[in-house]
């Protein structure tokens, strides 16, 4: 059973926000088809590494089960076929700056007068709206901008430039994903299309849940190191005496005891967060010279899996695909190649009961699907060499 069979997308975005959105939707069984151009260079398929056939690993990734359809947007022809294709592929992902689309003659103003059904999301990284709706931004800035980075870093050192895309993601893929799907109940409820203007900044600006509402309450502004949850307690990474570190997020009493007696020092077991916030430190400091103590490995003997007192090993990433709870949960799948040999991928996270995931193929070709497609449109192999000929299908 494929969850999503039925939903038909046309995704004209590139990078990571929406790419990530549209292959959520194809591994639970949406119909998506990715309209790019060799005019138009995607860095995700340039940026290595690659593979034998000189394929990038992220494009390979980030595009598995679509199909890719070739255009050149700026044609008219391009244009004309857009408009047979949201007859059936009633939903668009694009991730162009404001006005691009319009210009282009496939906004959604246009568009929806040839189909009402329509539903159309634009991830960008300020919205449609206000001063800087043009600004051009990548995920450290839209991080910036919400307020995010200043109380997540330590005190007197600068922001840490993350491992993984938050805004991009958290930001955009996750809120584009979940403003389709309820545009698309809505639509099942009313017939009616709508219009998702998804901005990266409002998505991490709303993720200060806590202390954004800390100081809409009282006043007070987050500080580096000094909240509940930013290393202002023993909720932090400890350094191990062989330079690896382990992650303690012992909060409630129960975990904290069990934290105290593995670490050898049970007479702080009554430490509270109502405690002073000399006596917290002093506890943060016995648990940075506990962990100092011993090894990396050795610690794993003690947070074993029979510890459950909320302390785990930060672990490099290939450790983490080696770890028995990723592989348990099938976060590493093998996804079919052109030549019939398999790629090893990052699975999906949504576990939906009856339902398996379809991982038809790695990212194909660009254009590859650019025949397949417009023939099942009507149009004859001469037709579609004429439109090669005429610079339409670049």
């Amino acid at each position: 059973m494929t969850i999503l069979n039925g939903l038909k997308i046309l995704d004209f975005s590139s990078l990571l926000p929406g790419p990530l959105a549209s292959m959520m939707f194809a591994d639970l069984g949406a119909d998506v088809i990715h309209v790019e151009s060799e005019r138009r260079v995607d860095l995700m398929r340039i940026m290595p590494p690659y593979d034998e056939d000189k394929e990038s690993y992220f494009h390979q990734h980030l595009n598995r089960s679509k199909k890719s359809l070739q255009l050149n947007l700026k044609s008219a022809e391009s244009i004309e076929i857009i408009k047979k294709l949201i007859q059936d592929y009633d939903i668009i992902i694009e991730g162009f700056r404001p006005g691009v689309m319009k210009r282009l003659g496939i906004d959604y103003e246009t568009l929806r007068e040839y189909n009402p059904r329509l539903i159309y999301c634009a991830i960008t990284g300020y919205g449609q709206t206000g001063p800087y709706a043009t600004r051009p931004g990548h995920d450290n800035n839209y991080l910036s901008i919400g307020g995010v980075l200043d109380h997540s870093r330590l005190k007197d050192k600068k922001p840490v430039a993350m491992g993984i895309q938050i805004a991009d993601i958290a930001g955009g893929t996750m809120h584009a994903a979940i403003g389709i799907l309820a545009a698309a109940l809505h639509r099942e409820k009313t017939g009616e299309g709508k219009f998702i203007d998804v901005s990266m900044t409002d998505a991490m600006f709303s993720m200060n849940a806590l202390y954004g509402t800390q100081y809409l309450g009282s006043g007070r502004p987050p500080q580096p190191e000094e909240e509940i949850l930013n290393g202002g307690t023993f909720y932090d990474y400890y350094r191990t005496k062989d330079g690896r570190y382990f992650s303690v997020g012992s909060l409630e009493p129960q975990f904290r005891k069990l934290l105290c007696e593995a670490l050898g020092i049970p007479e702080l077991i009554d430490s509270t967060f109502n405690d002073s916030y000399y006596t917290q430190q002093r506890f943060k400091e016995a648990v940075t010279d506990a962990f100092c103590s011993k090894t990396f490995d050795q610690w794993l003997e003690i947070f074993n899996e029979d510890f459950h007192g909320c302390v785990e090993p930060v672990l490099t990433f290939d450790e983490a695909c080696e770890h028995p709870q990723i592989k348990a949960r099938n976060m590493l799948v093998d996804v079919q190649k052109p030549d019939g040999s398999s790629q090893r991928q990052i699975g999906t996270a949504l576990k939906i009961s009856g339902v398996e995931p379809t991982y038809k193929h790695v990212g194909a070709k660009i254009g590859e699907h650019t025949e397949e497609i417009l023939t099942a449109y009507g149009y004859t192999k001469e037709q579609i060499e004429q439109l090669t000929n005429d610079g339409v299908l670049q």
